[in-house]
């Protein structure tokens, strides 16, 4: 699933805002498919933002998100050029990274 991540981050005065959205089908393994088969579940259940090996932000994740999830968050710190790393995996193993720069 290369090239699923889509980001931007912007600094304002000390805050920086960082918004991501994945494409990924976020299957939570209870909805039926249109032969009345149940679709297994298939989503992210870790993402983590890091900066120079620092953890910025972290989430678990688990069937209840929804299709081609939005995050948006923010931290203080940080300078225009920072380069943020993206990486996720998911319950069946695969897994994606990016990484956005701070403008």
């Amino acid at each position: 699933m290369a090239g699923t991540i889509r980001a931007k981050a912007a600094i304002a005065g000390d805050v920086t805002t960082v918004q991501v959205l994945i494409h990924h089908p976020m299957d939570s393994g209870f909805v039926k498919d249109a032969a009345g088969k149940v679709v297994p579940a298939h989503f992210i259940e870790t993402l983590v933002f890091s900066h120079s090996g620092k953890t910025l932000f972290a989430a678990n994740w688990g069937p209840a998100v929804s299709k081609d999830p939005y995050l948006k968050f923010q931290y203080k710190g940080g300078a225009k050029g920072d380069v943020i790393d993206i990486a996720w995996k998911d319950n069946e193993g695969q897994t994606d990274k990016s990484t956005v720069t701070v403008s």
